[in-house]
């Protein structure tokens, strides 16, 4: 017994010491073979996400963030060119924005351009520094719940969504630092995450639902409580990367930002609760590791891999070094279970749920079942975008 105790514990030393083993140019390799990967299979980053005709919307913007990111930290000017073509192609010398429709008032329009302020400073051109600000306009006309938090979009009345949080608030955050805007704004940016939280929280697991309908009217709805059915782990990645980022922008005295930090953390200690054992990633459902059909997600997980990496950095836990452990850990896990080297020396990365929503039409019921049939896609941008920031994150 004393042998197979002794063996275990160097199992588990050897396992857990594995994701010590990267200095940070492997990281930033990491970083800069995806990024290379995605214009390998993309000419134009318009095409991210599948689009066969362009589109301003947030992946394209988040894939930009994190190509420019990449960049900066390799001095890869092809990189730098490829997000070039594509700010140069949307952005018009007024600053407006090709096919982007301020009141159609979809928070999912201004992630699009949260790359501009970085590639402004670069560039120092006038038209980005403008379509900052066009984007910014939305938030001050943008439809809300009557307690003051944003609907998600027009089109899907009196709903919060987690994703939601990630979309327009670090943007609105950073506009507010950078633009030298009124203060008492980060108010508002404080009750967009403190009312979004205590709304979708579950007090049992510590979870997040996906979202809250504050008039009940959508079928998914609970009729007491407003929550959506379950828990969908990339939109508790989106929250999870939004408090991190939000953070980077929120006066260091404001009184809200303790309580964010502390929001961080329970959903942090929540999430690590339920990881997969065997994998170290999270599932696509996360509270149900065991139910038929679901599956570890990559786009949930490189997500929780950068804000844990981000929050440990930046000492918002009480054992920083711990939780940098776990992202390390996970992000070994991400390598192995959901990367493939294709023939052209390109890397894939697999397992990441093609989208999911609630209501609409064909009607999305936000029950288990929906969740696991979402289609599976390889190189969604949701994942790829993530990928980059958290290796470059772990790189710092």
């Amino acid at each position: 017994m004393k042998k197979i105790h002794l063996l275990t514990l160097l199992s588990i030393f050897l396992f857990a010491n594995l994701s010590f083993a990267r200095n940070k140019q492997d990281y930033i390799n990491w970083a800069h073979t995806i990024a290379k990967s995605e214009m390998t299979r993309n000419a134009h980053l318009w095409q991210a996400d599948f689009q066969k005709k362009p589109k301003w919307d947030y992946t394209q913007g988040l894939v930009a963030q994190a190509i420019l990111a990449t960049y900066q930290l390799t001095s890869d000017t092809s990189l730098l060119r490829y997000v070039d073509e594509f700010a140069d192609f949307f952005v018009n010398e007024d600053g407006t924005i090709k096919t982007y429709v301020l009141d159609s008032y979809s928070l999912d329009r201004v992630n699009g351009g949260k790359f501009l302020f970085d590639y402004y400073e670069l560039t120092k051109k006038d038209k980005y520094l403008k379509a900052v600000k066009l984007l910014r306009s939305q938030l001050n006309t943008h439809p809300r719940m009557s307690n003051g938090v944003f609907w998600h979009k027009k089109v899907y009345p009196e709903q919060v969504w987690l994703d939601g949080l990630y979309m327009a608030d670090p943007f609105y955050a950073r506009c507010i630092n950078q633009l030298k805007e009124d203060k008492k704004l980060y108010d508002d940016v404080a009750l967009q995450f403190i009312l979004t939280d205590s709304l979708t929280l579950d007090t049992v697991t510590g979870l997040n639902y996906h979202a809250y309908n504050d008039d009940r009217k959508q079928p998914w709805a609970d009729k007491t409580t407003g929550h959506s059915p379950n828990f969908w782990g990339r939109a508790i990645g989106w929250y999870m990367m939004a408090m991190v980022d939000v953070l980077d922008y929120m006066p260091k005295r404001h009184p809200a930002r303790k309580q964010i930090i502390k929001n961080f953390n329970r959903l942090t200690d929540a999430l690590l609760a339920v990881r997969d054992p065997a994998t170290k990633m999270w599932y696509q459902v996360p509270n149900l590791p065991d139910s038929t059909g679901n599956y570890t997600e990559s786009s949930c997980t490189a997500m929780f891999i950068y804000a844990i990496a981000k929050g440990a950095r930046m000492k918002y836990y009480n054992n920083n070094e711990w939780y940098a452990h776990q992202a390390r850990t996970s992000f070994e896990g991400l390598i192995s279970n959901a990367t493939i080297k294709n023939p052209d020396g390109t890397i894939t990365i697999s397992k990441a749920c093609g989208v999911a929503g609630l209501g609409g039409t064909p009607y999305r019921s936000g029950t288990f079942d929906y969740y696991i049939t979402e289609p599976i896609r390889n190189d969604d941008p949701k994942v790829v975008g993530p990928f980059i920031l958290a290796a470059l994150e772990l790189a710092k």
